[in-house]
């Protein structure tokens, strides 16, 4: 039970939409959506494809718990190979996009070949069809969106798609659902691009069942008591979202800043969690509401308006409306990471990077890493248009932002990535980022855990793989302490076994700010047959990790990628609690490989095969 049992495979090539039973022993031992995709493509793809090829594969995925009461059971994730990075690649996304796919009757649809000409997938319960795209290829996400739920006149039709960056190959363009929810990082929006496909809309209305229904009420009512009674997920996350994070990691000096250059931003208070429930000139906040994906009772997401005199939004009305408001990461990437405070124009970006489908995070790591080209002389008006590209520039960023979500311009050069963008100009060691993929939030001199996380992430850099900020900042589930390297290896491995098991749930990873596996296993247990025990969703999660890694490593990467950029292992923190800390990476790395039981040139060992059954 849990599971619909059920995948769609769409060739698009051929325009064919078939059914086929899920396979059910592979579910047992990677549980569902992250690590059950990720089996489906390492299974049925060469690693080394090319992301953008026809023969790559998309899959969107629901977990066994999507669509039921347990609280946040909205989520589903894109698997591919991802277009930024070359690397395996998993994006998760909330709002009601994945509740209604598993309510339509499938775990999965797998997206194969390549369209001739545009088309979307309209998916009604069992009535799958593939439909010409071409009145909206050239549309944004809202106007795609929009478009398709008024041509079938139905307002409940849930919508996935890509924006006018999926469709001009932008290396970081996201899939986006509900009109601002994201799969946000890796590519995968560029891969749905190259296959052709616009979207995917579906209505389903068949239910979801579970193994034990008296149990499993019962096991979600006590997380969502839990859930409620927690300070982070209670209080802290309803009320100021995710962007409560923004002051907090500046104060302890990890708040990278102007390209990683500095660890704290002067700026910080005025594109804060605070700042944006505060009134602006005229009268209002940039903060509209709360709000919440499918099932969750957290409500963590930001809805926000940009105040209509502002310089993006004067001559743009359309612009002028509350939308999805923004997080710490993109607050961050579009504000510190380029030296920009001014919130009304971090938020005008955010509305377009929701727009066009383009992430936040690499778009405003990427403007950072040209502003610092730019101060630097490497590149001037002649490459950037005229574009006085410097730090601290709202213009820049703002005119940037829609540069890149339509591919034009020196937008165009944007949307390759800082890699690409920093290797074109001859100073590849100014992109901070790992195996392509650019850093989040979070300077790892001061928080020297992440920087083992950064280094040793399966998608390139990310933060929610293992989220050590949760312990080395937040003291959950305890205190350790930021600065130092010791234990930072067995630290990282809990977490990044324990987040791959919960992305494949079909769970959102912030309940476990509040929850751990003891909490998830019952609801799982209940929901799905077999004995799941917290043990065993922690030796899932083992296996998914080192699954990820063997596809890494047949597509070409080796421990050489584990590493990170010169300017954090070699230039020290100038300023805050961690002045004079660089990150002790070369510390951590050996310890890492140890306790994963891989090769000292970091290859899941012959005895690890074995003992995971890979």
């Amino acid at each position: 039970m849990a599971w619909a049992r059920n995948v769609l495979r769409v060739n698009l090539t051929e325009g064919t939409c078939k059914n086929e039973p899920l396979n059910m022993e592979w579910a047992q031992k990677y549980l569902g959506q992250r690590g059950l995709a990720t089996k489906y493509l390492v299974e049925e793809t060469d690693p080394k494809v090319d992301p953008l090829s026809p023969d790559n594969k998309m899959i969107m995925t629901t977990g066994p718990l999507t669509g039921t009461c347990a609280s946040t059971a909205g989520r589903y994730s894109v698997v591919t190979k991802g277009a930024l990075t070359g690397a395996i690649a998993c994006s998760n996304s909330g709002g009601f996009f994945g509740n209604e796919m598993k309510n339509a009757g499938y775990d999965m649809i797998i997206f194969e070949g390549r369209a001739p000409e545009p088309v979307y997938l309209l998916v009604e319960n069992e009535n799958v069809r593939l439909l010409d795209a071409g009145e909206y290829w050239g549309k944004s996400v809202w106007d795609t969106e929009e478009g398709i739920k008024a041509k079938h006149q139905d307002p409940l039709i849930r919508v996935a798609s890509i924006g006018v960056a999926g469709e001009q190959g932008v290396k970081f363009a996201c899939v986006v659902n509900d009109m601002h929810r994201a799969a946000g990082r890796s590519g995968v929006g560029t891969v749905m691009g190259s296959k052709n496909l616009k979207a995917v809309a579906i209505r389903g209305t068949l239910g979801v069942s579970v193994e034990d229904v008296g149990s499993f009420m019962q096991a979600t009512a006590d997380g969502k008591k839990t859930l409620a009674e927690n300070p982070v997920t209670g209080q802290g996350l309803p009320a100021f979202g995710t962007q409560v994070l923004m002051n907090v990691i500046n104060e302890v000096g990890a708040l990278p800043t102007h390209n990683h250059r500095d660890v704290q931003f002067d700026g910080a208070k005025n594109i804060s969690a605070e700042a944006m429930a505060e009134p602006r000139a005229d009268g209002k906040p940039n903060l509209v509401t709360n709000a919440a994906c499918f099932g969750c009772t957290i409500a963590c997401g930001r809805v926000s308006t940009v105040e209509r005199s502002h310089y993006t939004v004067a001559e743009r009305p359309q612009y002028q409306i509350a939308s999805g408001g923004l997080e710490y990461e993109a607050a961050w990437a579009l504000g510190a990471a380029t030296g920009v405070d001014d919130l009304d124009a971090l938020t005008f970006a955010n509305f377009i990077c929701n727009e066009q489908g383009i992430d936040p995070i690499s778009f405003g790591a990427t403007v950072g890493a040209a502003m610092e080209l730019y101060e630097e002389g490497v590149i001037g008006d002649a490459q950037t248009g005229g574009i006085e590209c410097k730090f601290g520039s709202a213009k820049a960023l703002t005119d940037l932002a829609e540069l890149t979500g339509k591919g034009e311009g020196f937008g165009a050069e944007i949307g390759l990535g800082s890699k690409r963008l920093c290797e074109k100009y001859g100073r590849p060691e100014l992109s901070m980022s790992v195996k392509g993929q650019e850093f989040p939030a979070y300077d790892s001199r001061g928080i020297q855990g992440m920087g083992l996380a950064y280094a040793t992430a399966n998608r390139g850099a990310c933060h929610l793989r293992a989220y050590t900020v949760s312990s080395e900042i937040l003291g959950v589930p305890e205190k350790t302490d930021p600065h130092v390297t010791e234990g930072k290896a067995g630290l990282v491995k809990a977490f990044q076994d324990a987040t791959s098991a919960v992305d494949s749930t079909g769970l959102c990873v912030f309940t476990t700010f509040a929850w751990s596996l003891d909490d998830i296993a019952p609801q799982v247990n209940a929901a799905c047959e077999g004995d799941w025990t917290a043990e065993r969703l922690l030796e899932v999660g083992e296996r998914i990790w080192n699954l990820e890694r063997q596809y890494n490593t047949a597509a070409g990467f080796t421990g050489k990628d584990d590493t990170l950029p010169a300017r954090l292992l070699k230039d020290a923190a100038k300023t805050g609690p961690a002045e004079g800390l660089t990150n002790g990476l070369d510390k951590m790395l050996p310890e890492y490989y140890e306790v994963r039981g891989w090769t000292d040139d970091g290859v899941p060992s012959n005895e690890t095969v074995e003992r995971l059954a890979l």
